[in-house]
Order: C-alpha cells, then structure tokens, then sequence
C-alpha cells in the first residue's frame, strides 16, 4: 500500500473520529438528553461509605462522557489549527488589538492556570505588552472551553455565558491597570526583547492534515492525563459533600453578602484544579449555595496562591499581587452584582 493512500486513510479515520464526537454531542442536543449526573441527596441514603462514590461516578459517566470527551477533543482541535504566531506577532503591536488576541484566543490555548505560565512568560520574551499579558494569563484559567462547557451542561448556560463577560471584563481591567503602574511598565521593559530587522522571512511549512489531528487528538489526550485525574478526586468529593454535607450549613453560610465574600477565599487562594471546581460548585449549588456565592466561587481559578507563586519568579510580587487583588474585588462584585440581578444572592 503506497504512503499516500496509508495518509489518505488515516485522515478519513481520524476525520471520522472528531466528526462522530461531534454528531454525539449534537445528537444529545437535539433528543435533549442530559449530560449533567442526576442523583440528589435523597438517592444517597441507604448507600455504605464506599458505595457513595462509586454509585456517583457511574452516575456522572453515564450522562456526562460525551461532553467530556467533545470537550477535550475541541480543546486538542483547537490547540493545534490555531495560529499560535499570531500571539507573538499582533500582542506587541496596538493596544487594542493586543488586548482583544489576548481575549479571544487565551481560552482555546490551554485550558488551567498552571499551564499559562510558560506561556505568559513566552509572550513577554517574546515582546508582548505586560497589559496584554496579564490578560492572557487571566483568561484562560477563567473561562477557557473546557470550564465554559462543562459549567453550561451541568449547571447551568446562563451561569456560562456570565462567566465569559466577568472573565473578560476582570482578564481586561487587570491588564490595563498593570499596564499602568511603575511595576508593570518595569517588568514590560526587563522582559521585551529588540527582534533584528531586514532578516529574510522564513515560510514555515505546516505537517499534512493527518500529521495535524493526530497532534491535536494527542494533546488532548495529554490534557486528559492531567486533568481526569483531578477531576476523579473532585466528583468522589462532590459525592460525600451531597451525602453528608447538611444542607443548612450550606444555606446558611454560601448564601448573602457573606456567602459571596467566603466563596470568593475558598474558590481561589486554597487552589481548586480546573474542572473540579465545577463539579465541587454544582454539588454546593443543589445543597443550597447561591447563585452569587457560585459564581464568586467559579471566578477564583486565576488568583490561586499556588500559581502566583510560579507567576511571581517572571513578574516579580507586585504585578502578581495586583492583579491577584484585582481578580478578587471582580469575583465579590459581580458575585453580589449577579445575585442581586438573578434573585439568588
């Protein structure tokens, strides 16, 4: 069998493969068939200890595998066919249109806010403004389309597309104020570098499509790799909270004024891994937490103290502080803004 056809079949497959996931998850859509995990507390009585996880996981595999697997299948897609030079190119260019790739391509560049740092520390040597970077390293961790998917199927859309404008408008507001400021300017002249002018232009030429998907459908097995495991360890912990956790503990201190301001330290400094913060929230949500307090709890993902601390080794504490001050007055504002507005504070 010559290369060509042994290339030619390979594509089909592969192209077979991301088009079935895809007809899934739009099957799923058109029957209404609900990818979120049904039990309530009530299902979980008369279960042994061990029984509780167990019964939980197959619950959630049952319905929520197929967006779990298109999920990670668009993020490995995306992560591959997206020019990733137009990054380095365009965010040390304008102002605007630095900030506006930072906001539209973060999201489908990486899906955590561990994995941003090289990348944040990659546009700044790479000449990218510090406002700009900020934003990037911001959004991804905020609203990127793993968090955004899985939050629409097993909470709720409105609660998703909430989630996108706040990231956007806290990603934004942190990248210009840092922008800014003395310590922002100084990090932004330490780490721009003078690219050599009247160089000849290299034509960079990209592997065959087969090449491409098998990359893509690798890194998102890699992401898979790293995140599956996490989740596992948060949905078996959403088991035992919806099993023991009373839920006028939950009524009582995630709701209010009060609820916002606690969902706002527990969702971020104490470092929840991506994902597992949807699942811990869906779990607190249906025992009682607030819509305010969830969505205050959702925004901590891009001011962990476990990630600030690697940020700080490229941006020095004061950048790191900043916006870290900034993204916590955002998930408190908008998580009281958002309660007030929906009836659920």
């Amino acid at each position: 069998m010559s290369t060509g056809l042994v290339k030619k079949l390979r594509t089909a497959v592969l192209l077979g493969f991301v088009f079935t996931v895809i007809g899934l998850l739009i099957y799923s859509r058109i029957m209404a068939y609900s990818l979120a995990p049904t039990m309530k507390p009530a299902d979980f009585r008369g279960l042994a200890i061990w029984e509780i996880p167990i019964a939980y996981l197959i619950d959630y595999f049952s319905h929520g595998w197929i967006c779990l697997l298109f999920a990670f299948v668009a993020a490995g897609l995306v992560y591959e066919f997206v020019p990733k030079e137009a990054i380095t190119k365009y965010m040390s260019s304008g102002r605007v249109a630095g900030y506006g790739l930072a906001l539209g391509m973060a999201p489908f560049l990486t899906v955590c806010s561990c994995t941003m740092v090289p990348l944040f520390g990659g546009v700044l040597f790479a000449g990218a403004g510090i406002g700009p970077a900020i934003t990037f390293l911001l959004m991804a961790p905020a609203a990127n389309i793993l968090s955004i998917l899985l939050t629409g199927e097993l909470i709720s859309w409105e609660l998703a597309g909430v989630r996108i404008i706040v990231s956007i408008v806290v990603a934004l507001t942190a990248g210009i104020v840092i922008s800014k400021t003395p310590w922002g300017r100084a990090i932004e002249k330490e780490h721009q570098q003078t690219v050599p002018t009247g160089q000849a232009s290299i034509e960079i030429v990209k592997p065959p499509l087969d090449e491409r998907l098998w990359a893509s459908l690798k890194f998102a097995a890699y992401l898979a790799k790293q995140i599956l495991p996490f989740f596992l360890l948060g949905l078996v912990a959403v088991s035992y909270v919806q099993a023991y956790l009373p839920e006028d503990i939950v009524g009582t201190y995630l709701t209010g004024v009060t609820g916002v301001l606690i969902a706002s330290v527990i969702g971020g400094p104490l470092y929840t891994p991506t994902l597992v913060e949807i699942v811990l929230g869906k779990g607190m949500f249906e025992l009682g937490m607030s819509k305010g307090a969830l969505l205050s709890w959702l925004m901590g993902q891009p001011y962990d103290v476990a990630n600030a601390l690697a940020v700080s080794r490229i941006a020095k504490w004061k950048v790191v502080l900043t916006y870290m001050l900034i993204a916590w007055a955002g998930s408190v504002v908008f998580g009281l803004l958002y309660g007030m507005l929906s009836g659920s504070l």
